[in-house]
């Protein structure tokens, strides 16, 4: 007789894995343009900040947004009129949400470093890495070798891309585990009946937001002193006051 089981990979999960990395794709994608104007906007509202403080700024606007997300969406499924469905709608975008949110705040993190940007092969291991904390660290000291502290300065600024591509197809495949498969079990608790859902929502969310917070300040160390390239005090100009 023959048997129902195969010892292939499941199509279904490969798939969903698959769209997760794509999503993650698309939020640097649309993401990477804001990074600077992001920091320049935190600077011009306050001209005499110190990279520390723009830092600072950063974490907490992320938390909060994120953690906002999240309830936002858990809060749907109890508003009177509006289903389950409609609720796992909204969390499926709300899933790109989180994942630009969370790019924006790495790589604007990064920046504020001085750690380059400009590769995609860069960019994706900032944010898996920070969004995986420390699992990510541990991946990308073993692949890449390095031993020490602060693997944003260490790893991400210095080794070859073709090593970085290395770290990220290991880094993915955690990040599927992590934000793939256990991502249905965070929606249900979204949609939980009677308000609940806001909490467990808002609640997976900040946690999320904590992790990644924490997993930034180890993968970059101490913010530098001063702003490079410009003197001290000096905000960036506005773009729109530009002639």
């Amino acid at each position: 007789m023959a048997a129902d089981t195969h010892d292939g990979p499941d199509p279904e999960e490969a798939g969903r894995g698959q769209r997760v990395l794509e999503l993650l794709d698309k939020a640097i994608d649309l993401q990477t343009p804001l990074v600077r104007k992001n920091i320049a906007r935190a600077r011009q509202r306050n001209p005499e900040a110190t990279p520390a403080q723009v830092i600072r700024g950063l974490e907490r606007m992320y938390v909060s947004a994120l953690s906002g997300t999240g309830a936002a969406v858990g809060a749907t499924a109890a508003a009177p009129g509006v289903g389950t469905g409609v609720a796992l709608a909204l969390s499926a975008g709300e899933t790109l949400s989180s994942l630009e949110l969370s790019a924006l705040f790495a790589l604007s993190v990064a920046e504020v470093h001085g750690v380059p940007i400009d590769e995609v092969e860069r960019r994706r291991t900032i944010v898996m890495g920070v969004m995986l904390g420390g699992s990510g660290s541990t991946t990308i000291s073993k692949v890449a070798e390095r031993t020490g502290q602060h693997w944003g300065r260490q790893v991400v600024a210095k080794v070859p891309v073709e090593t970085l591509r290395q770290i990220n197809k290991i880094l993915g495949k955690n990040f599927i585990t992590k934000y793939g498969t256990k991502q249905g079990i965070i929606v249900l608790g979204r949609v939980a009946p009677f308000g609940i859902g806001a909490v467990i929502g808002g609640g997976a969310n900040a946690a999320l937001a904590a992790l990644a917070v924490r997993a930034g300040r180890r993968a970059f160390g101490p913010p530098p002193e001063s702003w490079p390239g410009l003197a001290c005090g000096t905000a960036p100009v506005s773009e729109d006051s530009e002639s």
